[in-house]
């Protein structure tokens, strides 16, 4: 790439920058109301474009498959009927949650008659940097837009002409309710070196940034970002079946936490099984996950109950298949299984099967995951699962927002204290 390329696109950047920051003002004061009737027209132009956005998609699907990318990726990119209207629903799920700017948090009054209050305020202008799901485009703009911030939104190349599509929907919704269009951009360009700009702020301009992609990117996002990033590297989930577990609770749990959808964030990657378990529950366990199709890999102990089971290497304990593949191992109690957790685990979801409660609260107390559950697949690590309409990402670091980022971890807050002429002594 020769300079002028490179000063061009840094010049493209710096004006998106400065205009998402003006948009993000404007959006900061605007009622919930303009900003709810901008996320509806934004539906509505989604059902309206469905045949334009589903030509831009089968461009881009077909040059996918001219460039040899796999079925897994396919999929991702692939929009229909179905998924359009599934973002659209998704937009207007948004568009009807409470709105968070301005929410009073706490409120508390001081001896000195100080009346002070933690309210709820945009964060201000996000970059949200994705690959391959060209609906990322509606449930990151959305999500923005309703806690008040401007949202810059760098498709992947193989996305793009998709989410151009669905771009322009979201800046018409804004338009239709007389608020800044620039409040939700797309990047015009696939270079490149528009990604080395959002990581190193657009001039002080963004805030906040959120890869949506695979590890290579999240790697880069983190390793280089020089303002803060919300999202998580890796997904290596478990569920470990404690000695009091319930067989078939046990059973249709991690067969729903590894086999319901392998390649999603969410998807259990290792199963730790109590040594003291029903007997014949390992086995039954390890038979339902080979018939339904997932390749098992295991320690000695598992192997020995079924002569298909792959042995497990040290590797396997710290993998994200994001595949029909698992690693199993017994454990010797409820600390043992901790400490695997503790050792191997990405922080990210965990759960325990158990119908021993002070077990189970141990587990939920000491496992240091953004997401821990009890008893339910951790399939449910997923932002509309826990009520919040829809997610921008999850989160597994510990500042500010952790586990699936919704409304409401897209606002800050300030203190606004209210006097009646009171001075220091």
């Amino acid at each position: 790439m020769n300079q002028s390329s490179h000063i061009s696109v840094d010049a493209l950047m710096a004006r998106i920058g400065t205009e998402a920051r003006a948009a993000a003002r404007a959006l900061a004061l605007a009622p919930a109301a303009a900003k709810q009737a901008a996320l509806q027209q934004a539906a509505r132009c989604l059902r309206e474009q469905a045949d334009a956005i589903l030509a831009a998609n089968a461009a881009d699907m077909e040059a996918a498959r001219a460039a040899g990318v796999t079925g897994s990726f396919l999929d991702r990119l692939l929009l229909d009927a179905g998924r359009v209207a599934a973002m659209a629903e998704g937009v207007e799920t948004v568009a009807a949650l409470p709105d968070p700017v301005g929410a009073v948090r706490a409120r508390w009054q001081r001896p000195n008659g100080l009346v002070i209050e933690r309210v709820a305020t945009p964060l201000g202008v996000i970059g949200v940097i994705f690959e391959s799901r060209p609906n990322v485009t509606a449930d990151a703009a959305s999500l923005c837009l309703k806690a008040g911030n401007a949202v810059i939104l760098r498709s992947g190349s193989d996305a793009f002409r998709s989410a151009e599509a669905i771009a322009a929907c979201m800046a018409s919704g804004l338009e239709a309710a007389g608020l800044p269009a620039t409040a939700a951009q797309l990047v015009p360009t696939r270079d490149r070196a528009a990604v080395g700009a959002m990581l190193a702020g657009l001039g002080g301009n963004l805030d906040v940034i959120v890869p949506r992609g695979g590890k290579s990117l999240v790697a880069r996002v983190q390793d280089e970002a020089r303002v803060p990033v919300f999202a998580h590297l890796e997904g290596v989930n478990h569920v470990y079946l404690h000695a009091s577990a319930a067989p078939a609770m046990a059973e249709a749990i991690v067969l729903n936490a590894k086999m319901r959808r392998t390649g999603v964030c969410g998807a259990a990657e290792t199963i730790l099984i109590d040594a003291g378990t029903p007997d014949g529950l390992l086995a039954t366990i390890v038979n339902a996950l080979q018939q339904a199709g997932c390749e098992v890999r295991g320690d000695a102990r598992v192997q020995a109950v079924n002569a298909a089971v792959v042995p497990a290497t040290e590797t396997d304990w710290m993998t994200e298949y994001l595949a029909p593949v698992v690693a199993i191992r017994v454990v010797d109690g409820l600390d043992a299984a901790i400490a695997h957790v503790e050792r191997y685990g990405s922080r990210h979801t965990d759960a325990i099967i158990a119908e021993d409660q002070a077990a189970a609260e141990r587990f939920l107390a000491e496992v240091d995951s953004a997401i821990v559950l009890h008893n339910a697949s951790t399939q449910f690590a997923d932002g509309g699962e826990f009520g919040f309409g829809a997610e921008i990402g999850i989160a597994t670091g510990r500042m500010h927002a952790r586990g699936p980022v919704g409304v409401e971890q897209l606002t800050s807050f300030n203190y606004r204290v209210r006097g009646t002429g009171q001075t220091r002594p």
